[in-house]
């Protein structure tokens, strides 16, 4: 059977969420499988009080309700733990970069806990499928592992799911590098600056904004032109981790100045 080829931990996590809003929504179960070089493992699952109601809709799918974390701990009580858990590790999920990386980080950040991408990559299984055989966790797993996948919609089953596919793909595929660098390169649609895609590298690896007025221009740019348009996205809706990227790029460019 393959092993993963592991210069560093890897963890690979599921969240069950109130919802699908990258800045609003908040994780009800978070479960987390960490993966080392030698092959040992190590696994912690959390249910967590979101502090908010838990929508039909999503309770729906799963199967998580209010009643079932009114006494369970906030993720600001679990920020800490979580953070020890993945450091110095790399990431790993189904949908993760598009979803579960960039609302972990919005819950990291509002728990007034760092969280960045820095020294670390992230693979994202669904990527890989999706670039291979264009379908869903339940079919990749029937179609990868030739298993049925129980308790679909909930964290741990998802998560073990999520990691059998990654073993079973680099089993299938000859041209699929057993490196998780290379596998974060596949897995990645495109190059982010944050998460959510506001911000983006343009050919020459600077940021650019991705929306709005200033669409397509770097940022540097425009945050020395339009001084007051920092202020105006730090007092808007959007995710933590995007206001984080633009204040790093707005004191490399002030450093910058000085220097």
């Amino acid at each position: 059977m393959t092993t993963l080829n592991l210069k560093k931990p890897i963890v690979f996590f599921d969240l069950e969420t109130t919802g699908i809003n990258i800045a609003s929504d908040r994780i009800v179960e978070i479960s987390i499988l960490k993966v080392f070089p030698n092959g040992n493992k190590e696994s912690k699952t959390w249910l967590v009080n979101p502090e908010m109601e838990i929508p039909k809709e999503a309770a729906d799918i799963h199967g998580i309700t209010n009643e079932k974390v009114v006494t369970e701990p906030t993720f600001n009580e679990l920020a800490k733990q979580v953070s020890d858990m993945i450091k110095g590790c790399d990431l790993a999920g189904f949908n993760s970069n598009r979803f579960d990386i960039p609302l972990l980080a919005e819950e990291m950040l509002r728990a007034n806990v760092d969280f960045d991408m820095k020294n670390r990559v992230a693979v994202d299984v669904q990527v890989i499928f999706h670039k291979k055989e264009q379908r869903t966790l339940g079919a990749g797993y029937k179609f990868y592992c030739d298993k049925e996948l129980e308790n679909a919609h909930s964290a741990e089953a998802d998560t073990l799911a999520t990691y059998e596919i990654l073993l079973a793909q680099l089993e299938k595929y000859d041209d699929l590098e057993n490196d998780i660098i290379a596998l974060s390169e596949y897995s990645t649609h495109n190059k982010r600056a944050d998460f959510a895609g506001f911000i983006m590298f343009d050919e020459e690896g600077d940021e650019i904004f991705t929306f709005g007025k200033y669409k397509k221009q770097k940022v540097a740019t425009i945050l020395e032109k339009d001084q007051g348009y920092y202020g105006w996205i730090q007092k808007s809706d959007f995710p933590l981790y995007t206001k984080k990227v633009l204040t790093a790029i707005k004191l490399r460019s002030f450093n910058n100045k000085l220097s």
